[in-house]
C-alpha cells in the first residue's frame, strides 16, 4: 500500500526501481532472464523494490496478461460423491486437489450438462461452461466419444483420467497399464500349476476393460493355457477352470459366494485373482490377490499433463504401472488335478 493507502501498482514499482513498467512486468512473469535480456542488475534493483514494498501482483491483471483463469476443471461423467462410488473415485480427486494446489490453481467441479433424455453427463449442450476453465481434466470409467472429438476439433485443452482411444486424433490421457499386470497374474497362475482359467467380464465398452481382457489373452497365450471368456458367470463352474480372473471385484466376490453355496473352497478348490478396485458396492473382506490401480498418481499426473497442455500444446499420453497385490486367494492347484 502507498502512504495513501492506496494499493501499490507495477507503475508505482517502476517509477521506485527507476525502470519501465514493462521491465517491472516482464521480472514478474519470469521473462526477464530467457526472453528478453534485462540485466542482473536491473532484475534485482526490480525485485528489491517489490521485497521492499511488500507489493503483490494483482491477481486479475496477471490473469489477464497471462491469458489463463489458473483454473482447472474437472468434468466428471458419474457422479463421485454418493457412498457408492466415493471409495473409487476418492483416491483420484484426492491426487488432482494435491496438483492443483502446489500448481497454484483453483478448481471447478462440473456437474451440470446433462444432454436432454440422457442419464450420462455430456461436456456440451446449452448449460456447458467448460471455457470457463483454462483446461479440463475429464473423469469416468467411459468417456463420450462425440464430447472427445469435438473437445480435439476446438483445440479445448484437456487430459482423459484412463485410457483413451483415438477420437478424430489421438486423445491427451494418462491411463493404468493393465495388460502388463494382468499378464504377470496369468503368469503367477501358470507357475502355480493352473492350466485352464476363465475371464468373467464384458472385456470391452470402456477401454479399461478391453485392456484387461487384451492383458489375459496375451498372458494366456504366453504361458500355453487354455483360457476362456465369459461375460457372466453362466457356465463357470462346469467350465472345469480352475483359477478365475474377475474383471470387477464386485464379480470376484460374488464368485467366492457362490463357489462357497456349491461347498468350494477358495482357494483351494478355485482361486480367483480380481482385475482392481470396486467400481460397485461390495461388502466382503476376502483379501483378494489382483493389482492395485495408481488412482492417486494418475490424478497428480493429469493435472501435471494438463499443465504441460497449456503451456505447451501438444496431445501427451502416458500409462502408470499396476502394483501387484499378493492376496490370499491364488492357491497352486492341487496334485490330484
Amino acid at each position: 500500500m502507498t502512504s495513501s493507502g492506496r494499493r501499490l501498482t507495477q507503475q508505482d514499482i517502476a517509477r521506485m526501481a527507476g525502470v519501465s513498467q514493462t521491465t517491472v512486468s516482464l521480472v514478474l512473469n519470469g521473462k526477464a532472464e530467457s526472453e528478453v535480456r534485462i540485466s542482473p542488475e536491473t532484475r534485482d534493483r526490480v525485485l528489491q523494490v517489490i521485497r521492499d514494498t511488500g507489493y503483490v501482483a494483482d491477481p486479475a491483471a496477471r490473469r489477464l496478461a497471462e491469458r489463463r483463469n489458473r483454473i482447472y476443471g474437472v468434468f466428471t461423467y458419474e457422479a463421485v460423491f454418493p457412498a457408492e462410488s466415493a471409495d473409487f473415485y476418492h483416491p483420484f480427486l484426492v491426487g488432482i486437489e494435491e496438483c492443483a494446489e502446489e500448481a497454484g490453481c483453483d478448481l471447478l467441479l462440473f456437474t451440470s450438462a446433462k444432454a436432454a433424455q440422457r442419464e450420462r453427463r455430456r461436456i456440451f449442450s446449452a448449460e456447458s461452461r467448460i471455457r470457463l476453465a483454462d483446461g479440463c481434466v475429464l473423469l469416468g470409467r467411459t468417456v463420450d466419444r462425440d464430447d472427445l472429438v469435438r473437445l480435439l476439433a476446438e483445440r479445448i485443452p484437456f487430459v482423459s483420467v484412463g485410457r483413451r482411444d483415438d477420437a478424430g486424433g489421438p486423445v491427451p490421457y494418462v491411463g493404468a497399464d493393465y495388460p502388463p499386470a494382468v499378464r504377470a497374474l496369468v503368469a503367477r497362475a501358470a507357475a502355480l500349476g493352473h492350466r485352464r482359467m476363465a475371464y468373467v467380464g464384458v472385456g470391452r465398452g470402456a477401454e479399461s476393460y478391453a485392456d484387461r481382457l487384451r492383458g489375459f489373452i496375451a498372458g494366456v497365450a504366453e504361458t500355453g493355457a487354455e483360457g476362456l471368456h465369459l461375460t457372466t458367470t453362466a457356465g463357470l463352474f462346469e467350465s472345469g477352470a480352475t483359477v478365475v480372473f474377475a474383471e470387477e471385484l464386485a464379480d470376484g466376490a460374488a464368485i467366492a459366494e457362490a463357489a462357497l453355496a456349491r461347498g468350494l473352497d477358495v482357494p483351494r478348490d478355485l482361486s480367483i485373482v480380481a482385475l482392481g478396485a470396486p467400481t460397485r458396492p461390495v461388502s466382503t473382506d476376502i483379501d483378494f490377490t489382483g493389482f492395485r490401480i495408481p488412482r492417486r498418481e494418475m490424478g497428480r499426473r493429469a493435472v501435471e499433463l494438463l499443465t504441460r497442455v497449456l503451456e505447451r500444446g501438444g496431445n501427451p499420453q502416458e500409462l502408470l504401472a499396476c502394483e501387484l497385490v499378493d492376496g490370499s486367494t491364488l492357491a497352486p492347484v492341487p496334485d490330484e488335478r
